[in-house]
């Protein structure tokens, strides 16, 4: 009896792990839909973007920026103004899944030295995959640009009057 009851135990036990295997991962899928629209193509789940140009970080999940700043990290919903000629769509972005990154900040500006300046990287408003099809948009609230090239108020990528834009850059 004892046997059959350990058995039993032993099965259940191995599904159980099988479950919470299944579900770990349907959770790591899920972050495609969040990604703006600048993030890099390739990548099923990205909790923060390393941007070496700027030495900043974006976390995903809460769309927010996060850069150094009067000696403190400090998170905002748009880089600063200081930031003006940076562009998040043709800047190279480096993925990283690890809580707080910046904690890491030296390591990390060592480790990405060689991505400075660095541009082509695919991202997802380009990308003809379809599992970016319904992914996250910001309404101009981080670059100004909607999924068809034009901005807030409907005008093209490139052209009109851009006085209150900020052409993709990040930053209002």
């Amino acid at each position: 009896m004892k046997k059959i009851i350990f058995g039993v135990a032993l099965v259940l036990s191995t599904f159980t792990f099988k479950l919470a295997d299944a579900q770990l991962k349907i959770n790591l899928n899920l972050n495609i839909g969040s990604q703006p629209e600048w993030g890099p193509t390739g990548y099923d789940h990205a909790e923060y973007y390393y941007f070496p140009d700027i030495d900043a970080y974006y976390y995903v999940p809460s769309h927010q920026y996060v850069y150094f700043q009067n000696n403190a990290w400090v998170r905002t919903t748009a880089l600063p103004a200081r930031y003006g000629n940076f562009d998040v769509y043709n800047s190279y972005k480096v993925v990283l899944n690890q809580p707080e990154p910046w904690r890491n900040a030296a390591a990390n500006r060592a480790k990405y030295a060689s991505f400075k300046g660095r541009r082509g990287q695919a991202v997802i408003r380009d990308s003809r995959d379809k599992k970016y099809t319904n992914h996250w948009h910001d309404n101009g609230n981080h670059n100004g640009w909607n999924k068809q090239g034009r901005d807030d108020h409907g005008r093209p990528n490139g052209h009109g009057d851009h006085d209150d834009h900020d052409n993709g850059r990040g930053h209002h």
